[in-house]
């Protein structure tokens, strides 16, 4: 009896354990949150009690075998506890300035929209095959040459095409060198990394001097929603906060994570993305083009890349600087990996660093630009978790980063 019960009984404990810990993860936020505005819990004793639960489920989660779930619950356990801490010491004055959740998940899918468009880019490319460490190079690319087009012409649309247009270029030199000449992808990826850098710098310079971009760019416009209308009050100002004027990028990111998805996992086109990325050779003898796939997906990857770089400049920021795009471009690609190769996942993963941008703005304005400079660390710290497979281990397309020659 034992013998017959036992293969059906194992699944269903897993299953129960990998619940517990992930109880546990969100106790271990839940003991920061509890401190936080609107709660505001303001005795140390709750985040305790909490964060115990939180490390308890973690505990047994490890102990079971669920050892990343079950590290992870322990982990949040221990910042939640030290997080709740040092809320429940802070004055109520500075909370309520920090922590307004509408501006804060309004600041976040601001500074999560370039990241979406990247990681979906390095998405195409990496399911592939081939590595996109320039990423960061077709983001600049983007970002100056939006600017560029819109003051040329005055008109945004413009600006964006001309964006997609030199993200494109600069992803099919990357991809000849890695697809026809096959070199090694990462030094490849970093070559377009400083390329791009010199280009936009050298242009820059000539075009726009000193003074810097023109003040008279036209802006991609801003979505008015009116949310507060919704019933209930609260509930409605609220919305309106955080999602009633995004700007319109914002919302073509969602498209773009969407539109993947369903190409990718529901088209015969990403089927063969997928099949080149995986099986090059077998995908070969049944007549697909690796190389043409693979140069469509690159192209597209730097075309996706460049629209982040375009909302930097027409929609957040609205001018270009030298080497504006400081590294999101990695942290993109850190957001992919996170998000395990799939939309939805590296959507998530951009949300997250994000987040920590938006906080890192809400503590200036309470404590000043020193607590600002710690949390903008933040999301390189959580790139260096991703790409170190701290939480979780992330599997790549088998044969990414492979050079493949044609038999």
């Amino acid at each position: 009896m034992t013998t017959v019960d036992q293969p059906v009984r194992a699944p269903a404990i897993a299953m129960t354990t990998r619940r517990i810990g992930i109880a546990g993860i969100i106790f271990g936020l839940a003991a920061f949150w509890i401190a936080l505005p609107p709660l505001t819990v303001r005795s140390v004793v709750w985040p305790i009690l909490v964060a115990l639960a939180a490390l308890a489920a973690g505990i047994w989660a490890v102990r079971e075998g669920e050892r990343r779930i079950g590290y992870g619950a322990i982990f949040s356990a221990i910042f939640g506890v030290a997080l709740g801490y040092f809320a429940t010491q802070t004055s109520l004055g500075h909370l309520n300035i920090v922590i307004v959740w509408s501006a804060i998940l309004a600041a976040m899918l601001r500074y999560a929209t370039p990241l979406t468009f990247a990681a979906i880019g390095g998405l195409f490319s990496e399911r592939s095959g081939v590595v996109n460490i320039g990423l960061e190079g077709m983001m600049l690319m983007g970002a100056f040459f939006s600017v560029w087009g819109d003051v040329q012409f005055g008109s945004w649309e413009v600006g964006i095409l001309a964006a997609m247009l030199a993200g494109g270029l600069l992803a099919l030199v990357h991809a000849f060198f890695a697809i026809q000449l096959r070199i090694d992808q990462i030094v490849g990826g970093t070559a377009i990394n400083f390329l791009a850098l010199g280009i936009t710098g050298y242009l820059f310079i000539q075009i726009y001097g000193e003074q810097g971009t023109p003040g008279s760019i036209a802006e991609i416009p801003d979505v008015r929603l009116h949310l507060d209308k919704i019933p209930p009050h609260a509930l409605g100002h609220f919305l309106d906060g955080a999602i009633g004027q995004l700007n319109l990028m914002i919302w073509l990111s969602f498209l773009v994570v969407v539109l993947a998805s369903i190409v990718m996992f529901r088209t015969p086109i990403g089927l063969r993305i997928r099949s080149v990325g995986e099986h090059p050779r077998a995908a070969d003898t049944v007549g697909i083009s690796v190389y043409a796939v693979r140069y469509g997906a690159v192209v597209l990857s730097g075309m996706l890349a460049a629209l982040g770089g375009a909302y930097l400049t027409l929609g957040f920021v609205h001018s270009f600087n030298e080497g504006m795009t400081a590294g999101r471009g990695f942290i993109a690609l850190a957001a992919l990996i996170f998000g395990k190769w799939r939309p939805f996942g590296a959507f998530g993963a951009a949300l997250l660093f994000g987040f920590s941008s938006a906080i890192a703005d809400r503590l200036a304005l309470a404590w000043g630009t020193s607590w600002q400079t710690l949390f903008q660390a933040l999301p390189y710290l959580l790139t260096l978790i991703a790409v170190a497979g701290v939480i979780g281990r992330s599997i790549p397309p088998a044969a990414v980063g492979r050079p493949y020659k044609k038999q």
